[in-house]
């Protein structure tokens, strides 16, 4: 497959094109500046300034595309919809590096992670910035989008276990009660994803084993 991995200097970002890379697809990276992820190809383009032009002929573009500056956190949602907009019409994938503050924590999907009184005040900016951009996508019916909510905690050294599993819009936990996945496992789920080609338009979640 054809697979534009959009912020790819970004740990996530860096991790999925090597992991797509072994898998044998043909990977392109788009960078703001100079290349650092594995990808042989790779477009420097703002994530803004990335055009219809520029994605075409892909199967796929993944959005791994995150900020944590205060100032910064509303381009959670313009650069996503963007790249939607960039994308309307068209049988391109997006897939989105998403947050798990949005996740449901009960059957009705009223309460989410991020509701819990004792969600950490730190993470809150970024949940509610992740979750705003998610209920944006959630309106575009224009696009094959499917939005990808890592679990809780989101260990970004923690080693490739390949071990992890797969759900809804409801946090998952493991065996043992946890949340718990790391950067590497998730790029492999991501990966996995793309390759079985289903979840369109749907957000689904993914925790380690």
């Amino acid at each position: 497959m054809k697979i534009a991995v959009i912020a790819a200097n970004g740990k996530v970002g860096r991790l999925v094109v090597k992991e797509a890379l072994e898998r044998g697809h043909d990977v392109t990276a788009f960078v703001r500046s100079e290349n650092k992820s594995d990808a042989k190809k790779f477009v420097a383009r703002d994530i803004m300034s990335i055009t219809a032009d520029d994605l075409k002929g892909f199967d796929v573009a993944v959005d791994a595309f995150g900020t944590w500056k205060p100032e910064t956190l509303p381009m959670h949602s313009t650069t996503l919809m963007h790249l939607c907009d960039v994308l309307s019409g068209s049988d391109v994938r997006l897939f989105v590096v998403g947050g798990a503050g949005s996740l449901y924590v009960n059957k009705e999907h009223t309460a989410r992670v991020l509701d819990d009184p004792n969600f950490p005040e730190e993470y809150k900016p970024i949940s509610n910035a992740q979750a705003k951009a998610l209920d944006e996508l959630r309106k575009r019916d224009d696009v094959k989008w499917t939005f990808i909510s890592p679990a809780c905690d989101f260990r970004a050294d923690e080693p490739k276990t390949g071990k992890y599993l797969f759900g809804g819009e409801e946090l998952i936990l493991n065996d043992k009660g946890e949340s718990i996945i790391g950067y590497a496992d998730y790029a492999a789920a991501m990966v996995d994803a793309i390759e079985k080609g289903a979840h369109i338009r749907e957000r689904i979640g993914v925790c380690r084993a």
